[in-house]
């Protein structure tokens, strides 16, 4: 069979990069896409509270969820590094061990989404006229969280086999359809949040499946076989090392993220569907970052476990240079059409302020989060996830909180909750920055040997 699996360890550098990270930006486009749809749908076709509670569900949401894609991208960083070594058989066993993660990870998501999210969203203030939209919401998503984490274990594997086209085609399955679903569900039967929930839920199986068959389909090492899904004690050692500090820092950021939504929901609603919306148009600016952070692992974690340490070190430059210099250029555009982005959402002038407000404070630092995220990104596929989730623990969430908490009470103003962003990107690039400094790329292949 015809894979399209990458050896990233040969060739132009820029070429193989690009050719690789491309695929990862048309697939973060779509789902971006989707979600623009979703809340469009929603905005449109549904009440204000509704709009809140789903506009305003993704912090909630990625504190569980994230830790699975952390994992996930973990669990990648070492089957990366044994492909790049063409080591077959600890190939295989990788794959396999990150599939029954998959397994573990989606029966334990399940039931904490489902039990925990109605306790969660009263203990951060969610006002009592969204409070229903949101239970009602969250226990849709995360009744069939499985689907979701199945399908981002399938392209996880992938991508780490240097494949990022095949992700992107099923993601482009999975927007399509998750559109069409709000269409019939949200505007035309008028579900509301129901709609949006069972859409998502679908949509997102539909792709898991095809993914999952589709790796089953793959010659040789690379081929999942459900015969061979069984616990290695060693390798599943190497995921955990690998994956928890990412899946960590993952959910760190969430708890911050969720103290200060508490915040912004004190606020009112409006402040809540403002900054909800303005959060959407913000995905677009972070679709380079995420992208390249993704990406990133991969390559550098194939060309260490190869023996090319300087190719690593090349790429990872490129990386972030790239980065930084995309996000600005989005954050500027940002900043300039604020008011005409907010109202593509919701058309209410209350709502269109506070999403002003707060984009005028955060959209020129978008080089300073694509920094912190990209060299997070070569960290981890230098097998040094430790270091990001120390730096995302200490200033993205303790140090968020911290400064929210007091910074409130000596200038009880939206935009004071809005700078707490901008202040922990600058703090944790420094950090970075003075780590990467240091990095000694073929020191790091002696101690992989």
């Amino acid at each position: 069979m015809n894979t399209k699996t990458l050896d990233l360890t040969e060739g132009s550098i820029i070429r193989g990069f690009l050719s690789f990270t491309i695929p990862f930006f048309l697939g973060q486009l779509l789902q971006q896409l989707y979600n623009v749809a979703d809340a469009w749908v929603v905005g449109n076709f549904a009440s204000n509270e509704a709009f809140a509670a789903v506009s305003s569900s993704g912090t909630l949401i990625f504190l569980i969820t994230g830790f699975v894609m952390g994992m996930t991208t973990g669990g990648g960083v070492v089957i990366s590094r044994f492909f790049g070594a063409k080591d077959k058989k600890n190939t295989e066993i990788a794959i396999h061990t990150n599939f029954l993660f998959a397994i573990i990870a989606s029966i334990v998501a399940t039931v904490i989404g489902v039990v925990f999210s109605p306790f969660i969203l009263r203990m951060i203030g969610t006002p009592s006229d969204v409070l229903p939209d949101a239970i009602r919401y969250f226990t849709i998503y995360f009744g069939g969280v499985s689907t979701i984490v199945f399908f981002n274990i399938g392209m996880s594997i992938l991508r780490a086999l240097g494949d990022s086209m095949t992700p992107l085609l099923y993601l482009v399955i999975s927007s399509v359809l998750n559109i069409i679903l709000d269409l019939i569900f949200v505007a035309g039967l008028h579900w509301g949040v129901t709609g949006a929930g069972t859409a998502t839920v679908i949509a997102q199986g539909f792709a898991a499946v095809i993914c999952v068959i589709h790796l089953t389909k793959l010659p040789d090492h690379m081929r999942l076989s459900f015969k061979k899904i069984r616990y290695n004690a060693s390798m599943m050692r190497q995921v955990l090392y690998q994956g928890i500090p990412s899946g960590i820092q993952n959910s760190v950021i969430s708890i911050g993220n969720i103290v200060v939504q508490a915040n912004i929901n004190s606020f009112g609603a409006y402040a809540m569907s403002g900054q909800g919306a303005a959060a959407k148009i913000e995905g677009f600016v972070f679709l380079p970052i995420m992208s390249l952070s993704l990406a990133l692992p991969t390559f550098i974690s194939q060309n260490l476990g190869a023996g090319k340490p300087e190719r690593a070190k090349k790429c990872a430059t490129f990386g972030l240079i790239s980065g930084v210099i995309t996000a600005e250029l989005f954050g500027i555009v940002f900043f300039v059409f604020r008011n005409y982005f907010i109202r593509f959402f919701i058309d209410n002038e209350e709502a269109v302020r506070y999403g002003a407000m707060h984009t005028s404070v955060v959209s020129l630092f978008f080089f300073v989060l694509s920094f912190s995220h990209c060299a997070a990104g070569v960290l981890r596929g230098c097998g040094k996830a430790v270091i990001p989730m120390a730096t995302m623990l200490s200033i993205w969430c303790v140090f968020r909180i911290i400064y929210v908490t007091i910074a409130l009470q000596l200038r009880p103003e939206f935009t004071t909750i809005s700078s707490c962003y901008p202040l922990t990107w600058i703090l944790s690039s420094i950090v970075f920055a003075i780590v990467l400094f240091r990095l000694d790329f073929n020191n790091i292949y002696k101690k992989k040997e």
